[in-house]
């Protein structure tokens, strides 16, 4: 018998009709942060998959870091995760 150790849903609908698991997040010991990898925890957070909670003790990261993220997604869409875009999308 199984016993599932992760609470919450395993999947998840996104708005734009994929499917996102806690298998398709990164792993946890991920240091390098490009923004695909960003795109996947804001699309999880804000997907309801895992809380901010959950990901910033899971991923080491701060409050400010995730909700600057989530932000600048909401603001710019994806493009604006790279740290190449900061200066462009910084408000």
């Amino acid at each position: 018998m199984y016993i599932r150790k992760d609470s919450g849903p395993v999947s998840v609908t996104l708005p734009d009709g994929s499917r996102l698991s806690r298998s398709d997040l990164p792993p946890k010991d991920t240091s390098r942060w490009v923004a695909r990898r960003k795109a996947v925890i804001v699309a999880a957070v804000e997907g309801g998959l895992i809380t901010d909670r959950e990901a910033c003790q899971t991923y080491d990261l701060t409050q400010d870091e995730l909700h600057s993220w989530i932000n600048a997604v909401q603001s710019h869409g994806p493009a604006a995760l790279r740290v190449t875009a900061i200066q462009k999308y910084r408000s």
